[in-house]
């Protein structure tokens, strides 16, 4: 199935019985059972986002090529190499449009707002795209039978990756609005793009009109550069082409009375994937010609790939999961994959604009299962983020895809187990946490990779300056082994200041690179799979190792990750975390009852205080249209129950 990884798709009053969208064109009633096993070709044998099936962890590097003592030293005051200011929210994700639907009835996936709401209360906003290859022959119509907001033609496969064409309604958008009305997201819309002769702007107008202030993009064109290959475009189609073509956007955009100036303003482009080089769109004067309507320029890159099995008769390379493995536990898959973009960076700078790595993630075409979904892929979602962050990017999206892909970075339980089974967190998810916290929430924190340990390839390190001083460091230990042997003890100084006396750690950690779960950050995990409702679970550890005489050593466990907070720990700059409650539904069977007394006092909240939304067309259309960031209520009608999985007020639904 192609499931909304913010919605869920149900009938009406939550039937047994549903429809999803399975693998690839075809269909089933019932969601297929989480897959364990792995063929052959190192393919899980099931649904990939369910696969829990490990790799092999790749051998220990050895103590030549990891000295496990070091000294750091870094300066208090900003460097010269250190990055811009970069925001918070640098760490976002992009959804593809297909898979944001719902069917009927108000449908909000409180996890996801869980979710959400640690990353504000760490750095105030989170950013998501909408969008992808559906986005170009997508279509805003007044309503669709049967009361959906979205619809997807099965039975045509035009597109590249089997996502198919499809049609939705403003209430697609009205989801969108209020979810920023319960937690800070702005949101990127995609534009469809494929008739240049009849630009469908409706997404343009609703989408100003029902967001306000959280739309903060507009996208035109998802990876043009592959149009002639997938047909969608004659085969001479180039750079000059689209920067035509995005020309006569912009001139429909001006034409639109509906749109404000600002509105019209919020462009980015070109998204382009590897087959055009940044800087052949750049010397068509697409920069200069459209800097007014330029709110960002964007790029999208993965490392590698995994379509030889993800589309079989494709005739792309095979990369095995298993060989392929180490190569993203070194620092140079990092420093290699932003080398073809430092130009660029520079040059969005020169022009006042920023770039944006505007869709990301370990390999396309779904990553690989026992990669993708590994705890080495939480380290290196940190350090490549950190490292767009140092190069001067300007935000990095890491997509969330269907029950097709291994990467996601937060994942619900199979439809037909969703009243047993909760979320799976992935290791994506906990990069984010830890970016958010190295970065911070003031927007002011300059990056920049330190070249540890003369540069080692497994033991990175990064040093963030806020308001002008040295705030943080990461630490990195990229090597798999969990002997001990390969631990490092870093020795932390700085040549124009003295160390504070007392500095304090935060941790990521798993018991093996190969882990699929139960990864914890600062003590605390979101659990196996399966098993969260997007609260963090357990006690949170922070460490505070021996400083003396001007250094600070501390240890970094492999496999792991350390943020040094030199400053101490201030977590509430954003405000105070918000939980949504997940201790309530309509359903009178398979639960499990909590007294009322004992959710009153839980990290979960009564819920008596929280203002709640849904996507109900009749049930807040006029608050979604009020004032930008306003939050608006609901006449809560009917008492709440208290019982495991859904949370319901009245008639709008929340999971």
């Amino acid at each position: 199935m192609l499931f909304s990884l913010i919605f869920l798709s149900i009938l009406h009053s939550c039937a047994s019985q549903v429809t999803v969208y399975y693998l690839y064109g075809t269909q089933a009633t019932m969601a297929p059972a989480v897959q364990t096993t792995v063929n052959a070709a190192g393919n899980c044998t099931g649904p990939w986002a369910y696969c829990l099936a490990t790799l092999s962890a790749p051998p220990p590097p050895g103590p030549t090529a990891l000295p496990p003592t070091f000294t750091l030293e870094t300066t208090n005051a900003v460097p010269q190499n250190a990055s811009v200011a970069q925001n918070g929210s640098f760490f976002g994700f992009s959804i593809e449009m297909s898979v944001v639907n719902q069917v009927s009835e108000t449908v909000l996936y409180v996890p996801f707002l869980n979710l959400m709401a640690n990353l504000q209360q760490r750095i105030g906003r989170i950013n998501i795209r909408v969008g992808g290859n559906t986005q170009e022959t997508a279509t805003l119509v007044p309503s669709i039978p049967n009361g959906k907001i979205l619809q997807k033609d099965k039975t045509d496969t035009s597109n590249p990756t089997d996502t198919p064409p499809l049609v939705f309604t403003a209430d697609l958008l009205y989801m969108l609005r209020n979810v920023s009305d319960l937690v800070n997201v702005g949101w990127y819309l995609g534009v469809p793009f494929n008739d240049t002769s009849h630009f469908r702007l409706e997404i343009v107008e609703q989408g100003q009109t029902i967001l306000g202030d959280y739309l903060i993009g507009l996208q035109v064109g998802n990876e043009p550069d592959l149009y002639a290959n997938h047909s969608h475009r004659p085969p001479s189609y180039g750079p000059q082409d689209y920067s035509n073509d995005f020309g006569l956007m912009v001139t429909a955009l001006n034409q639109d009375s509906l749109l404000t100036q600002r509105t019209r303003n919020l462009l980015l482009g070109p998204s382009i994937q590897v087959l055009w080089t940044p800087e052949e769109v750049w010397n068509t004067g697409f920069v200069s010609t459209y800097s007014q309507e330029l709110a960002y320029l964007a790029v999208e890159r993965y490392p590698t790939d995994n379509c030889a099995v993800a589309f079989p008769n494709s005739g792309d390379t095979f990369h095995d999961p298993q060989t392929t493995f180490p190569q993203f536990l070194t620092h140079n898959s990092a420093v290699s994959t932003v080398q073809a973009y430092l130009n660029s960076t520079a040059f969005a700078l020169q022009n006042n604009k920023h770039l944006l790595m505007f869709e990301t993630n370990t390999a396309s075409c779904g990553g690989f299962p026992g990669i993708s979904n590994s705890f080495g892929a939480a380290l290196w979602g940190v350090d490549y983020a950190l490292q767009m962050a140092a190069v001067n990017f300007g935000g990095a999206l890491f997509p969330v895809g269907g029950e097709s892909t291994a990467y996601n970075a937060f994942t619900p339980p199979p439809t037909n187990q969703s009243t047993v089974l909760q979320w799976t967190v992935g290791p994506i998810y906990y990069a984010a946490l830890v970016v958010a916290e190295a970065l911070g929430a003031t927007n002011t924190s300059q990056v920049m990779d330190l070249g540890a340990n003369g540069a080692n390839q497994f033991t990175p390190a990064y040093g963030i300056w806020e308001n002008g001083a040295l705030a943080r460091v990461v630490l990195i230990n990229l090597a798999s082994d969990n002997s001990g042997q390969s631990d490092i003890f870093v020795n932390l100084a700085m040549s124009d200041a003295q160390m504070p006396s007392q500095v304090q750690v935060k941790y990521l950690l798993s018991s093996s690179v190969s882990d699929v779960a139960n990864f914890t950050w600062a003590g605390q995990t979101f659990g196996n799979a399966f098993s969260s409702d997007g609260r963090p679970v357990g006690q949170e550890n922070v460490t505070s190792p021996p400083c003396s005489i001007g250094s600070c050593t501390i240890h970094v466990p492999a496999l792991g990750a350390a943020i040094v907070f030199l400053n101490g720990l201030d977590e509430t700059e954003s405000g105070p975390s918000t939980t949504f409650s997940t201790t309530t539904h309509t359903k009178t069977r398979n639960t499990a009852t909590v007294a009322p007394g004992v959710l009153e006092t839980s990290n979960g909240h009564s819920g008596s205080t929280l203002k709640l939304a849904s996507t109900d067309a009749d049930g807040s259309k006029n608050g979604a249209m009020a004032k930008g960031g306003a939050m608006f209520g609901l006449t809560l009608v009917s008492a709440v129950m208290i019982v495991a999985g859904w949370v319901t007020l009245g008639p709008y639904i929340f999971m």
